[in-house]
């Protein structure tokens, strides 16, 4: 199950209480003060992790609480500081606070972190004729967690038009490929390239439909996963072989991309027709060049024809 936001609730560690303690010895009767400080609380930090790629262990652990501080002890000895409390999300993860709605940090990077909740302090121990006080409570926070996938490169079109096979063909990745609409129900990534080779990360968005800017069939929810890419491959199914117009097609996702974002529409785009390898595709590539005046690449995503030539322009372009 691919699951791409959550709501949590975080509480980091109340301080540790400070120690009221006396020294005393055959020489000292009155005592002296002696109480160590309490240690402080556990902070709680969300760090990105690249081997996660769902937010799905949110859907079942929603809370998380940070551990206290240790007390203080006689002979003026400090709690121990709590260790912090590290939860581990994907790359690709923007931690909001759900009161404010405020971003806390965009994580981008590997290993990346955010101190989302500070621990309490530590209380004050009766040392140096001090009130002994007890340890400072922890943050609360709700927090609101959404994952964009981060891809090099987006694939978007109509359902069914060969956007699974293109990335099974081309990367690492291995979608589930079928002869009906809406096979792929949630994005997948691929690497494309060997290590020596200049590799680039794809991404295979399920398919759009006419109002997916306006979340029909959940078109925004997916939509969203291509904000963080450099690069568009808009996918023609220039067969007809679903009925639809390869012409009319273009024209209904540029309008969803700039209906859901100007900043989307504006990525560069490398437009793809593909099924060539089907009857009326050559007859419909014709037309379409004539209405279309970008530069078009044919291909055979299942056959396997005109793949190099594509990869080839993607690098150059990325």
């Amino acid at each position: 199950m691919f699951i791409d936001s959550a709501k949590i609730y975080i509480r980091s560690g109340r301080g540790g209480r400070g120690c009221k303690s006396f020294y005393r010895d055959k020489y000292t009767r009155r005592g002296i003060p002696d109480g160590g400080d309490g240690g402080k609380g556990a902070n709680i930090i969300i760090k990105a992790d690249r081997n996660l790629h769902t937010l799905l262990d949110f859907q079942y652990n929603r809370h998380f609480y940070g551990s206290q501080g240790g007390g203080g002890s006689g002979k003026n000895k400090k709690g121990k500081d709590a260790p912090a409390l590290i939860i581990r999300v994907p790359l690709g993860t923007i931690v909001r606070n759900a009161k404010t709605n405020c971003i806390l940090r965009d994580l981008n990077t590997d290993q990346e972190e955010v101190i989302a909740a500070y621990g309490g302090r530590g209380g004050l121990g009766n040392r140096r004729n001090r009130e002994v006080t007890e340890g400072g409570s922890g943050e609360e926070k709700e927090l609101l967690l959404d994952l964009k996938f981060i891809a090099d490169v987006g694939v978007v079109g109509f359902p069914n038009v060969g956007k699974s096979t293109l990335i099974s063909s081309i990367s690492n990745a291995h979608p589930k490929i079928a002869a009906y609409p809406f096979t792929t129900e949630f994005p997948v990534l691929g690497v494309v390239g060997s290590q020596d080779d200049n590799t680039f990360v794809i991404a295979d968005i399920p398919g759009l439909i006419q109002g997916s800017s306006r979340g029909k069939g959940l078109g925004d929810k997916f939509l969203r996963h291509i904000e963080r890419t450099k690069l568009l491959i808009q996918l023609i199914d220039m067969s007809g072989s679903e009925g639809r117009d390869p012409i009319e097609d273009c024209q209904i996702i540029n309008k969803e991309l700039k209906n859901y974002s100007q900043e989307v529409y504006n990525k560069p785009q490398i437009l793809v027709a593909n099924k060539m390898d089907l009857e009326n595709a050559a007859l419909n590539l014709l037309k379409f060049k004539k209405a279309i005046k970008n530069k078009i690449y044919p291909i055979s995503a299942l056959k396997k024809q005109g793949l190099e030539e594509l990869i080839e322009a993607i690098r150059k372009k990325l």
